[in-house]
């Protein structure tokens, strides 16, 4: 008897996961995916990841979680849509022109957009970007995610996980241990930065919302 009501209040858990996943609404404001873009994605994923597609797309296996680390939803957007990575970011320039973007952004109230199809090819993680879909969240480490964000980066994990064969979550500070794996495909063996986003606490709330997805944390 008692198995049977575990059972009953598992799939009462379990449907009201998928009830919640139906309720997210993705607005989509997509970025400037130009020729331009496409060339240079084409060039990045040749020259970093050994990979000469005809296409920009990529065949996501993991999910990076990232934040901003400052500004809003317009404010990244205007970042994001521009073809060419600033000046100002010597170190990431001298390895490719290409501008950093991700596939999703997600507002403080837990909004979620769409910059560019899940498939498609954007630059933010190094080593990964040829099978990771990024998702960045507006906040910083003096302006902590919320838990509007946290549930709606479950939801928007678990559509992904429908719809893809992604095999882990992971965290943007946690890419590194990639590197001695299969999975790490960069071929220039000093091109890693260090990275704190979006925050140990952060993946653990979101973790343990898509607990029964079973994603993997390390290769």
């Amino acid at each position: 008897m008692m198995k049977k009501i575990t059972s009953i209040i598992f799939l009462m858990i379990l449907n009201f996961s998928f009830a919640q996943n139906s309720d997210l609404k993705i607005i989509k404001k997509p970025i400037n995916y130009s020729p331009e873009r496409i060339q240079l994605s084409l060039e990045y994923l040749k020259d970093h990841h050994g990979l000469i597609q005809k296409t920009a797309t990529i065949t996501p296996k993991i999910i990076v979680l990232h934040y901003t680390a400052a500004g809003n939803v317009e404010s990244n957007f205007k970042y994001f849509n521009k073809t060419y990575l600033e000046s100002a970011r010597n170190t990431l320039k001298k390895q490719s022109k290409l501008n950093v973007s991700s596939q999703f952004i997600i507002d403080r109230d837990g909004t979620v957009y769409q910059l560019m199809e899940p498939y498609q090819f954007a630059r933010h993680t190094i080593g990964l970007n040829y099978c990771a879909i990024g998702i960045e969240n507006i906040g910083s480490k003096t302006q902590p995610l919320t838990e509007k964000q946290v549930v709606a980066n479950a939801q928007l994990i678990r559509l992904l996980t429908q719809k893809y064969k992604i095999e882990y979550l992971i965290g943007h500070s946690e890419y590194g241990a990639f590197r001695n794996s299969k999975l790490w495909k960069e071929t220039d063996s000093k091109y890693f930065t260090e990275k704190e986003d979006p925050g140990k606490d952060f993946m653990s709330k979101v973790r343990y919302q898509v607990a029964d997805l079973k994603l993997k944390e390390k290769p």
